[in-house]
């Protein structure tokens, strides 16, 4: 439903989603395909300490930070939530998620287990969503097929992955990207559910319930 539907829409509270996956799961590509699908619904952009990779601009794929400006707004209580990911610093700023929201936009973050959690402790009606792989067997083919990490650090990368997918339980939905597309419309799925909940379209809902009341014969 439009945000300018029936008067009082336009004061609805944006959606959080937070999606979550092990590393080489493909939820980064997932959720940026459902993004350009749906209207009204953005990925939050994230703060990191790493360098920009090959073809990465700043304010586009990440705000690239340096360390020491990344621990500033950390001591500053400026993150929603952050997380260290293979000595990389990450986190999402709680004054652009809180300023969205308000606006009646539906926010989608990308982040792991861990800031999952701590995003929870803030905003209780996140709605949360868990992607799996297909097995082991294929996370590992594609964690290997994609990067030149030594084995040391491929290794830790699955003892990671084993300890994320075991907290599957915690989230709200659950989808296998087992195939790109079939998962995007699940995940689409969810969203379009999540915008007909009562918590969702109870202002919209509530002025076309009013109009009957004027207009409608006693």
């Amino acid at each position: 439903m439009s945000n300018s539907a029936a008067g009082g829409a336009s004061e609805r509270r944006g959606v959080l989603y937070v999606v979550s996956a092990p590393s080489g799961t493909g939820k980064t590509t997932v959720v940026e395909r459902l993004v350009q699908r749906v209207s009204d619904l953005s990925l939050s952009r994230s703060y990191t300490s790493r360098a920009a990779r090959n073809g990465e601009s700043n304010g586009v794929d990440y705000n690239f930070v340096t360390r020491e400006r990344f621990e500033e707004m950390v001591a500053a209580d400026e993150f929603l939530e952050w997380a260290d990911v293979f000595g990389n610093l990450y986190g999402t700023c709680a004054t652009d998620v809180e300023r969205d929201l308000a606006r009646g936009h539906d926010i989608v973050l990308v982040i792991d287990v861990q800031g999952a959690r701590q995003v929870r402790m803030r905003y209780a009606q996140t709605v949360g969503v868990f992607v799996l792989p297909p097995s082991f067997e294929v996370l590992e083919q594609r964690l290997r097929g994609r990067s030149k990490d030594p084995e040391e650090a491929m290794q830790r990368r699955l003892r990671t992955a084993r300890n994320e997918v075991a907290a599957f339980a915690e989230y709200d939905y659950v989808i296998v990207n087992d195939e790109l597309e079939a998962c995007v419309e699940r995940l689409r799925a969810i969203v379009l559910a999540e915008r007909a909940r009562l918590r969702s379209v109870r202002l919209a809902a509530e002025a076309i319930v009013a109009s009957f009341r004027e207009r409608a014969p006693q």
